[in-house]
């Protein structure tokens, strides 16, 4: 299973399915990282955390345990 998080920058991914429970889920949801939405990784913090995201048109920076819960291909 590919994460969000195993994403290199430059690269665009695919959400395939969102993993997760509750408000956790709900608030990933929220932001637009939605089953079938395009994502692509503009760059990422030196020590890893956050990420910062291109999604539906608009930046979105999400911290590694968020990503490690979107699956992607």
């Amino acid at each position: 299973m590919k994460t969000l998080k195993d994403v290199k920058v430059g690269e665009t991914a695919t959400i395939v399915k969102l993993h997760g429970e509750g408000a956790t889920k709900r608030r990933i949801m929220d932001m637009g990282l939605t089953k079938g939405a395009e994502i692509f990784v503009r760059k990422v913090a030196p020590l890893g955390d956050p990420m910062e995201l291109n999604v539906r048109g608009y930046e979105l920076s999400v911290r590694k345990g968020d990503a490690e819960m979107i699956e992607v291909n």
